[in-house]
């Protein structure tokens, strides 16, 4: 099995550099930006009592929820930059996020080149004195060419799993904090 795992990584040739470079791109977005919003990163659920509740802010300073509470008691008077501010912080929870887009679709057409690249290496063998290819040879040939684009199709499937995660619990903190948001906003007034 882990021989034929080899020649499947044999069979992308040089395309297997950008297949695995888009693959731990992929790994390192999806793992960063799962820990990065985290609950306890974005809204602590006891500064989110505290702010609904009205009562003092304690706790959660690092978090997405603490810095626009922060800036909202600076700004008490400019609702318009408060909101600003808080699709900032939106914005700064997608970082990186985008770049799955990208990957899911580069992955597989990647690997459909070197599909294309393999299958010109292998149609290019055929004996010019009886125009026929070696059948053994012909086939192993056209498995391992069609190996890189397994291999860019199983970069991007789990890319847009990962991506289509993420972009939903950054849009479900987004609605929260817009509610919460109303909430921050009606503390600074008199």
């Amino acid at each position: 099995m882990f021989i034929a795992a080899i020649e499947v990584f044999k069979g992308a040739g040089i395309l297997i550099y950008p297949l695995a470079l888009c693959s731990a791109c992929a790994v390192f977005i999806v793992c960063e930006r799962a820990f990065a919003l985290r609950r306890a990163a974005v809204m602590p659920q006891d500064l989110v009592d505290a702010v609904v509740a009205g009562r003092p802010l304690v706790g959660g300073k690092h978090t997405v929820l603490a810095r626009i509470v922060d800036f909202a008691e600076q700004h008490r008077n400019d609702a318009g930059a408060v909101k600003a501010f808080a699709r900032l912080e939106i914005n700064r929870m997608e970082r990186g996020v985008p770049y799955l887009d990208v990957i899911y679709a580069a992955a597989p057409l990647i690997g459909l080149t070197g599909t294309v690249t393999g299958l010109l290496q292998v149609f290019s063998q055929i004996s010019p004195d009886t125009g026929l290819p070696d059948p053994v040879a012909f086939t192993k040939g056209v498995a391992l060419a069609l190996s890189a684009t397994v291999i860019g199709l199983t970069i991007a499937i789990p890319s847009l799993v990962g991506s289509g995660y993420l972009q939903r619990k950054i849009e479900n903190y987004a609605a929260q904090l817009d509610v919460l948001l109303e909430r921050i906003l009606q503390r600074g007034k008199p």
